[in-house]
């Protein structure tokens, strides 16, 4: 009889997972988000200033949060992450009657104070790797969000400083010898009208009149040290 082992049924010797045990521990996360904005176009003014808004380029921001973790169950996990994320937005206009791209856009900037709570589903472990779901709401405080409109600079919206989030995704935990790393993927988007709703900025009131409602939506991808 001839017996031989097979490496690839053997079993990694599993990392410590004192951290992941305990019923609190902390940590910090990087990350990068892409911005984007769900837009209504407001037909009242479509056809009259025959402006259609869109939002067709998105860049990439970076977010910045302190990771506080309870372990209220084995599979369970709830997560408080307050932090700052940074990004911008650019919303283009199109002419209503031939498609063509105005040569005319809004490039709104936003710089957040965040703080989601969070709940989080965790599988079981292989080896050193356990996948999980998440989701939850995110407040959101916009610090670069105006009162006034900014004469010095050709912005002619406004966005509202507040805004509560749902969020969902979900991600990897790996477990290495000294802490553990994670990578999660989420979409979090607003619940409220973003943009300020007044008459405009004077002589440029038809970038406002485009937009029946504005939404907030983000993409995010986070590396979580714990």
């Amino acid at each position: 009889m001839f017996t031989c082992d097979l490496s690839g049924q053997k079993q990694r010797p599993k990392n410590d997972s004192w951290y992941d045990d305990k019923l609190l521990h902390f940590g910090f996360s990087l990350g990068m988000n892409l911005m984007d904005f769900d837009i209504t176009p407001s037909q009242k003014y479509l056809e009259q200033d025959g402006y259609f808004p869109e939002v067709s380029i998105l860049n990439p921001g970076i977010n910045i949060q302190v990771v506080t973790n309870y372990r209220p169950a084995k599979y369970l996990d709830l997560r408080f992450l307050p932090g700052v994320s940074f990004g911008q937005r650019t919303v283009r206009y199109y002419d209503y009657d031939t498609g063509s791209l105005l040569d005319e856009s809004q490039r709104l900037e936003s710089s957040f104070l965040e703080f989601p709570f969070l709940l989080k589903y965790k599988g079981e472990r292989l080896n050193n790797v356990r996948p999980y779901v998440i989701g939850g709401l995110n407040y959101r405080y916009d610090l670069a969000g105006k009162k006034e409109y900014d004469e010095d600079k050709q912005i002619y919206l406004r966005l509202k400083r507040s805004d509560l989030y749902y969020e969902a995704g979900a991600g990897l935990d790996f477990y290495l010898p000294y802490f553990k790393f994670s990578v999660e993927i989420k979409t979090s988007r607003g619940l409220r009208d973003i943009v300020a709703h007044d008459q405009g900025y004077d002589g440029y009131t038809q970038y406002l009149n485009a937009i029946e409602k504005m939404k907030s939506r983000l993409w995010v991808i986070s590396f979580h040290f714990e």
